[in-house]
């Protein structure tokens, strides 16, 4: 072999390592893409939730629970229990509207529907039995489940089921959180706060994780801004949401077959206010903002305490609780109504 030759064998070779080197290099970012795809399309767990309701109250609640019902990729409920607050009748009047909502959703033979408090926490509690007391078979199944799950309590009406479980296990403080929709703080007033204050105060002053998704009636900031007028709604609702299996008598008579068709009811027996006259759809906020943190804004503060109607801060409390305020109208209601155009369904 000559001294040409022996170069040209030695370029060959250089030519074939250098593929070789390439080819190796190719393969392993190959991995490291299979790798990183497998990281991004992993599906994150749901979150596992019960929705504590006055359903009877007013229209809020029922559109909440049915927004909650159709966001199964992203919530699994495990009960929706039920209080009583003074204009939705008793405890039978909420059950009976939750269990309307969960027909027309399909889903009321596979989630549990159970009654909570019926009085107010200072009532229930001023001669305490643990072992019998209005609203025991609600308080008594949300502390069961928290001992298996963790669970967040989504509360939109009046804080007495949460307060009673921590009058009767203290310990359930370590195992869940609250949101609650509710208060105008720093403002005093507000419906769910105003039926059973004790049992807030008795909340903020516990160490439960505790989250306030304020209301501020007339202001922009809190969920009273999250509104909808008579228009929008009998443009956009109906029709929406599956067809039940069997219908429903609605709470102002009628036969309904679909939410849609059951919320433009709702609507038409309902005071509105504003220019242009409009109606809030708070407590579904408190299901959005779970669903998706940046549609609202949350801050952290010492835990106030309510005392004659005012809003007393603390600044020097260790306890500290999370206030939910400034939130994305546009983007809620878009989701709201996405949610009844392609529902699916919650498991358990």
């Amino acid at each position: 072999m000559n001294i040409g030759q022996k170069q040209i064998l030695l370029i060959f070779s250089i030519f074939i390592f250098g593929i070789l080197i390439l080819s190796i290099s190719s393969c392993t970012e190959k991995k490291e893409d299979k790798k990183m795809d497998a990281k991004t399309i992993k599906t994150p767990s749901k979150l596992k939730v019960i929705f504590d309701s006055d359903a009877n109250n007013e229209l809020d609640d029922q559109h909440a629970l049915a927004y909650l019902l159709f966001n199964g990729d992203t919530f699994e409920v495990e009960a929706v229990t039920v209080n009583a607050t003074y204009n939705g009748g008793d405890i039978q009047g909420h059950y009976d509207e939750a269990l309307r909502v969960m027909k027309l959703c399909n889903l009321n033979n596979e989630v549990a529907l159970l009654k909570g408090a019926n009085g107010n926490f200072s009532d229930i509690t001023n001669e305490w039995d643990p072992e019998q007391y209005d609203g025991q078979e609600g308080v008594d199944h949300i502390l069961e489940v928290t001992k298996k799950d963790s669970v967040v309590i989504i509360a939109v009406g009046k804080l007495t089921n949460i307060a009673l479980a921590l009058k009767k296990d203290p310990s359930f403080a370590e195992r869940t959180k609250i949101v609650w929709l509710g208060s105008n703080y720093p403002e005093p007033g507000e419906y769910n706060q105003d039926n059973d204050t004790i049992a807030m105060n008795y909340v903020l002053n516990s160490n439960v994780p505790f989250e306030m998704v304020t209301v501020r009636y007339g202001k922009p900031s809190g969920t009273d801004a999250v509104k909808v007028t008579k228009e929008e709604i009998n443009q956009k609702m109906p029709g929406l949401g599956p067809k039940s299996k069997e219908p429903i008598t609605g709470r102002h008579g009628g036969e309904f077959s679909t939410f849609g068709d059951y919320s433009v009811s709702l609507f038409e027996y309902i005071d509105y206010h504003g220019d242009p006259p409009s109606r809030p759809l708070f407590d579904m906020v408190a299901v959005a903002i779970l669903k998706n943190e940046s549609w609202g804004e949350r801050k952290i503060i010492p835990a106030p305490i309510l005392i004659n109607n005012e809003w007393i801060e603390r600044p020097d409390n260790k306890r500290k609780i999370a206030v939910w305020e400034n939130f994305k109208k546009e983007e809620i209601l878009e989701d709201f109504y996405s949610s009844l155009k392609n529902p699916v369904p919650v498991t358990n």
